[in-house]
């Protein structure tokens, strides 16, 4: 990277699912509005997917590239990502990327970028490739700090309580899940090529929420974590196909019982796609105007916001749950698999929600899943998970984006000092040529 250049050019490449390449595309809107460059590749059906996010504003900052997977004889284009993805050819998606290695290589020595923010869950291959031609790394890691941690201490130090763990634990019947992870075909800590880890780590979460957590994996990996707090922000553009008009006719959430249920149907081919069958009988009827069924994709961020939705039942997917919190809407915690769990102890830990507990085989009761939204919803007035969910939206609220200034900050260090040398007199001139400054866009 020359001195005298006015950006800073990004290569992005998130693991090949909604949950990461979403984060990945926040960060870039970020760094492009204080003079970077960025280029996010993913598979062509990944980047089809949030092309309507990327509106005109961002045209000349954030190019997507695209990551040409060899097609296998069971993994068409279309199962180029998780979503959608039936289990069994997970490990097949995994084979074609490793084959993508020289792809992903010629887009390197093409772009020539001055970084690579790199997804930790992607093979290390990535690593290897962007260190011959010389250009620095940073690992992004978009699940919580709290699971990341869990997870490390597991995978390096299994016997070895982490302090927290009274708070912060797994169920019987989570374990299968979190285990499955440790499978060496699934984790990635301590693998070849970590010598181009640098010494810094960005993670997507709220430094308020787990800055002791931060503290735990800084001294366990011995790097610098660099908290991102990144949730979508709502737009007018998006299509919410008749969903805030119906809340509109509900009472407020402080008196109302409305709540956004979120729920993944498994669609398997049999049923030609139509998620009906997954419904008890005669459900639809009986619900008629007191609750809407929707298929397909929903404005999670704008049903969030919406006075009228007092509670948020949800599988507790990290990105999820970073968005009730930003937006104070109370969760109903339904965790289903690998990160999930953790992250609904970690809403009960900080009192903005309540874990619906399964019986001892994972099994859900009806009656207490009704309880704990009564519970939650507090009919006669606002109870304490809302007013701890309302007090903690409001912290986060009034924060601007000093996080971000001290990420831009932290790699124009990197770019100009480590790789180039440059005086500090200098590099403190350059930073002021990336940190946005308050109130300026």
């Amino acid at each position: 990277m020359d001195a005298k250049q006015s950006t800073i050019s990004v290569l992005m490449f998130p693991w090949l699912a909604h949950g990461h390449i979403s984060p990945f595309l926040e960060l870039a809107k970020k760094l492009s509005t204080r003079n970077f460059k960025i280029y996010l590749c993913s598979t062509p059906i990944n980047l089809n997917g949030i092309k309507p996010r990327l509106t005109q504003k961002y045209t000349h900052s954030i190019k997507l590239v695209e990551l040409h997977v060899p097609v296998l004889p069971d993994l068409p284009p279309q199962y180029h990502t998780t979503k959608n993805l039936p289990p069994n050819l997970m490990p097949i998606l995994k084979q074609a990327l490793d084959l993508s290695k020289p792809i992903f290589s010629h887009i390197l020595k093409t772009l020539k970028p001055d970084l690579l923010i790199y997804d930790l869950i992607q093979p290390w291959w990535g690593l290897g490739v962007a260190s011959s031609y010389n250009i620095p790394v940073v690992d992004f890691i978009t699940s919580s700090v709290i699971m990341t941690v869990f997870i490390h201490n597991l995978y390096k130090n299994p016997l070895t309580k982490i302090p927290f763990q009274d708070s912060i634990y797994l169920r019987e019947y989570d374990k299968l899940d979190v285990y499955y992870l440790l499978n060496p075909s699934q984790q990635t800590f301590g693998k070849e090529d970590t010598h181009s880890s640098p010494d810094i780590i960005l993670i997507k979460t709220f430094k308020e929420v787990e800055g002791k957590y931060m503290d735990s994996l800084s001294r366990l990996i011995g790097k610098k974590i660099l908290p991102l707090p990144l949730v979508q922000d709502c737009t007018n553009e998006d299509d919410d196909g008749g969903i805030i008009d119906w809340l509109k006719k509900k009472e407020k959430r402080f008196h109302g019982v409305c709540f956004f249920w979120d729920r993944v149907f498994l669609v398997g081919a049999s049923n030609g796609g139509d998620s009906a069958w997954a419904l008890p009988l005669g459900f639809l009827e009986r619900v008629g105007e007191r609750g809407l069924v929707v298929e397909g994709w929903t404005p999670q961020v704008k049903i969030l916001q919406h006075p009228s939705v007092g509670g948020f039942v949800s599988h507790c997917g990290w990105g999820s749950t970073m968005e009730a919190m930003k937006y104070g809407t109370p969760i109903i915690a339904i965790p289903m698999q690998y990160d999930q769990p953790i992250n609904a102890r970690l809403v009960e830990e900080i009192g903005v929600g309540v874990e619906v507990v399964r019986d001892n085989n994972g099994k859900l009761d009806r009656g207490k899943v009704g309880q704990v939204i009564k519970n939650v919803l507090q009919f006669d007035g606002e109870g304490t998970v809302r007013k701890k969910a309302r007090e903690l939206s409001e912290t986060l609220s009034m924060k601007g984006e000093e996080d971000i200034d001290v990420l831009v900050e932290e790699l124009v260090v990197k770019l100009y000092v480590k790789k180039k040398g440059q005086m500090d007199v200098v590099v403190e001139e350059l930073v002021k040529l990336y940190v946005k400054k308050k109130g300026q866009e």
